[in-house]
């Protein structure tokens, strides 16, 4: 006789817990920095044949639960996860690719957190969609209606090229020459500019 369906989140873990109840606690743990049972949490995932799956849900931790709070989490989680791939793939009995997925979870328990993504999602996802104008500033050379305005590189540095929360400790030697050679710059032809 065969058994009954089982979704993954009903599978049972080797420690005899359910499969999505061992997720929850192990994002749940990881968001309040719980660090020693979101460890316990995730070993028995791995132990139980469910480390891929393990680093599944902190890819998607390190985005939904730390995001914008510590933006290199999601970067520092994806090259731990090529680790533990690479390594498991040797089938090393001293199983090296568990230092991967500690690594993994201890950092994303010490890192600053962040909803911020998570909740952007829900908002442009799941909300109503008003209609929006294109804004002015992106009218620019670039756009059929910008060079219906006469706008070239001049509106584009003025307007266009514009940035905001511009790093002091980044300065940009070539913006001025840049402007120079594109503003003096003879018009090539271009399908756009033949719209």
């Amino acid at each position: 006789m065969s058994k009954p369906f089982q979704s993954f989140g009903q599978l049972q873990t080797t420690g005899g817990y359910q499969m999505s109840e061992v997720a929850s606690a192990l994002q749940k743990c990881i968001r309040r920095g719980d660090e020693d049972d979101a460890l316990f949490w995730a070993t028995e995932l791995d132990l139980s044949g469910y480390g891929e799956y393990a680093f599944k849900r902190l890819r998607i931790i390190a985005s939904e639960d730390v995001g914008l709070g510590e933006p290199d989490a999601a970067v520092v989680v994806r090259s731990l996860y090529a680790n533990y791939a690479e390594m498991k793939k040797k089938d090393d009995p001293h199983k090296p690719e568990r230092l991967f997925l500690v690594h993994a979870v201890m950092a994303l328990c010490r890192a600053r957190k962040s909803r911020a993504v998570d909740n952007a999602c829900v908002r442009f996802y799941l909300g109503k969609r008003e209609q929006r104008a294109i804004p002015d500033v992106a009218l620019d050379k670039h756009t059929l209606r910008g060079r219906q305005l006469g706008r070239g590189f001049d509106h584009f540095f003025a307007e266009g090229a514009k940035v905001t929360n511009e790093n002091p400790d980044c300065p940009d030697p070539y913006k001025t020459v840049a402007r120079e050679i594109l503003v003096n710059a003879p018009a090539k032809p271009t399908q756009e500019n033949l719209l």
